[in-house]
């Protein structure tokens, strides 16, 4: 660290690699970012003039876009040899989810292929079991996202103006095997593309693979790891990449699939899959109360 600064006033630079500071003085240093940009490095402060009783303060200098280290991380994921899951060789469906940042109506949300989800005033496991399909939109969400219209690539803000609210459910064949393709953009800000894990309920999902820019339907399923590929139920999308998942629609009911930050969540970036509704049992009384389930009888056990 270059010393340049003392309480306000420049000082003669010096060179320290432990700064001592007294209660009371401020200090302005200089580094030099010439190391290993693959790396983190701790900074901490401590007592020095008394026996300790406080923990120390520690922080960490990252160089930023620190990203190649954060995909291999992912990348270098497999399951233990023993321990393989062996994955379907192929998929009956693929859905392609596109995360936009988006102002609708004056507010900022988080969008899925342009359609910001809101949850239904009647949950969706009562309004689907016992068709109550006026609860909530039947048009599905889309599949995929117009890629002659959205440029992932692009460092620009995004100023996507169609992104619209939404309530709609992926219905899935019960049994089948389907893909999920997470991809990234840029945000309301230049040049920024934020980190999602996206976590799904109901199920576990091989991790097929990940890659950065733009994911293409004919070259990148050609890399999938279908060798030892990990179960997981959470992962992350990286900024300006993609990540492949692959799981089996074979736990009846309706799942969320969403992003695990709350904030994000709550402004839109989730959705909904629907398998086998048909063979849920019947549903306890003690899950009604809200939207139209008010008046309903319902005679399962809890």
């Amino acid at each position: 660290m270059t010393v340049v600064e003392a309480d306000g006033h420049y000082v003669d630079p010096f060179v320290v690699q432990t700064l001592y500071i007294y209660s009371g003085e401020t200090y302005s240093v200089l580094i030099r970012t010439d190391q290993n940009p693959t790396r983190n490095y701790w900074i901490a402060t401590n007592v020095v003039g008394r026996n300790r009783t406080t923990p120390p303060g520690i922080g960490v200098l990252n160089y930023y876009p620190n990203h190649p280290p954060r995909v291999e991380q992912s990348r270098a994921i497999r399951a233990r040899p023993g321990h393989v899951h062996d994955p379907p060789r192929s998929s009956d469906r693929v859905i392609v989810t596109l995360n936009t940042q988006n102002e609708i109506d004056g507010f900022r949300r988080w969008s899925v292929n342009n359609v910001s989800f809101n949850l239904p005033h009647t949950p969706y496991l009562i309004g689907l079991k016992h068709k109550l399909l006026h609860t909530f939109s039947q048009i599905p969400p889309p599949e995929d996202y117009d890629r002659a219209r959205f440029d992932v690539t692009s460092r620009a803000r995004n100023s996507n103006p169609n992104a619209t609210v939404g309530d709609g459910v992926y219905r899935l064949k019960f049994g089948s095997t389907v893909d999920l393709i997470l991809q990234n953009g840029n945000t309301m800000v230049p040049n920024n593309s934020e980190t999602h894990p996206w976590h799904l309920h109901g199920h576990d999902f091989w991790v097929l693979g990940y890659g950065e820019g733009e994911f293409d339907p004919k070259r990148d399923p050609k890399g999938y790891n279908l060798v030892d590929p990990i179960m997981k139920n959470t992962v992350p999308v990286h900024p300006y990449g993609w990540t492949a998942l692959r799981f089996k629609a074979d736990n009846p009911g309706v799942w969320m699939f969403h992003c695990h930050i709350e904030s994000h969540f709550y402004m839109g970036m989730g959705v909904v899959f629907e398998e086998g509704i048909e063979m849920v049992g019947d549903l306890p009384a003690a899950i009604g109360g809200c939207g139209e389930t008010k008046g309903l009888k319902l005679h399962g056990k809890p």
